[in-house]
């Protein structure tokens, strides 16, 4: 095991309860022993991982070296690190790690957690790229990649998720999350961002004098047809096709121009992924992703193959997807210290009169019949397991 990994091992995936005081504390440690950078700053709740590797990717082609941290990841940690147009090595993640190690005292290398040190180590890797695009994890003003200075915002959709840390209304968390715009700084905002969102997102904005706008303001008509045509051309479903045109708005805003005509398909897993002729998966699993799923399959019937952690509102999440249902499979998986839905989520699906069973291997096997559509739909670990599975069989 790699000193990383195993220093990693050490730490839970997820906490109860968050010190907001070491992150800053760590970051004091390490800013002065590294080269000055401001991050472009994604925020949001669903599509910052698409939008952030769809600006990555258009910075690149034109020429830029550039990092992007997202999270989380599906199989490995690694893929949390995009550098120049592939995800980091081990090799140099491991002499980042050495480096912190270095840097950090014994307490704040005990303190730190496990998403505040993959922070960390982002800094260490990308401190010299041309353009670091920088992920929040689940907040805004409180989030470990908040101690950063920024050279922009960019804001995907905001919706309910994380209530339980965030707020449990959707003015609280566009308050925590709009409140990680750095003063005088341009403000970018998806056109299909909630009216409450934007209300309280430009109040925001204008207080601490940034310049805000929504994607289609920064847009000509000629960068509209060249998105439009990239989306035809990679049959893009229609958020993509919005966090693609939210990430033109930023590449266009950095460079003074817009040119995707040599841009690849998406570099990232799990996003309305097609893995077979009728077999796809996304990491959407909240309300927000549950939409856009319907919007995507519209009037088709299909087979999810879900489940929950017990503290999500998988009751709404289902009532939205319900149009499109065939069945669904529960799908067990091991979830660490959270706990899966189980006999709640069986029962909501029972309440609901939406037809359900357990997953199993043969099941697995059927999903090759061509006349089924599935969706393999929730949170990364199970992503991960059904994709593993997928792979061995």
């Amino acid at each position: 095991m790699s000193l990383l990994k195993d220093f990693l091992s050490k730490k839970p995936l997820f906490y109860k309860e968050i010190d907001y005081t070491t992150m800053p504390k760590a970051w004091s440690k390490i800013k002065s022993e590294i080269k000055p950078f401001k991050i472009i700053h994604i925020v949001g709740t669903n599509g910052k991982g698409s939008t952030g590797r769809f600006l990555a990717q258009i910075l690149k082609q034109n020429g830029n070296y550039v990092g992007h941290y997202t999270s989380p990841h599906i199989f490995s940690f690694n893929e949390r690190f995009w550098l120049d147009g592939k995800v980091v090595s081990d090799e140099k993640l491991e002499l980042a790690h050495q480096k912190l190690q270095e840097i950090l005292n014994d307490e704040l290398k005990k303190r730190v957690s496990y998403f505040e040190y993959a922070t960390l180590l982002s800094a260490i890797l990308f401190c010299k790229c041309d353009y670091f695009i920088c992920e929040a994890g689940m907040g805004g003003e409180l989030d470990a990649t908040n101690v950063f200075d920024k050279q922009m915002s960019i804001f995907t959709p905001i919706g309910l998720d994380h209530t339980a840390v965030l707020g449990d209304t959707l003015d609280k968390i566009c308050i925590t999350k709009f409140n990680a715009i750095q003063k005088k700084i341009p403000v970018l905002l998806n056109n299909k961002m909630d009216k409450t969102c934007v209300k309280i997102g430009f109040e925001i904005a204008n207080a601490k004098q940034a310049n805000i706008n929504f994607a289609k303001d920064i847009l000509n008509q000629t960068d509209m047809d060249s998105i439009n045509l990239y989306s035809q051309k990679f049959s893009l479903p229609n958020f993509l096709r919005s966090n693609l045109t939210l990430a033109c708005s930023g590449a266009k805003k950095l460079l003074g121009f817009l040119d995707i005509s040599k841009l690849d398909k998406l570099n990232l897993r799990g996003r309305c992924e097609k893995i077979a002729n009728n077999v796809y998966v996304d990491v959407g699993h909240n309300e927000l992703g549950a939409l856009q799923m319907v919007d995507f399959f519209q009037s088709k019937k299909i087979n999810l193959i879900y489940n929950s952690f017990l503290d999500k509102d998988f009751d709404s999440i289902l009532n939205t997807l319900k149009p499109i249902l065939k069945h669904v499979f529960i799908y067990e998986y091991a979830s660490y210290d959270r706990e899966l839905g189980g006999e709640k989520l069986k029962s909501t699906l029972d309440k609901l009169n939406i037809p359900n069973s357990i997953f199993d291997k043969e099941n697995l096997e059927n999903i090759f019949d061509k006349n089924d559509i599935y969706l393999v739909f929730g949170s990364f670990l199970l992503v991960e397991s059904f994709l593993e599975n997928y792979k061995s069989n």
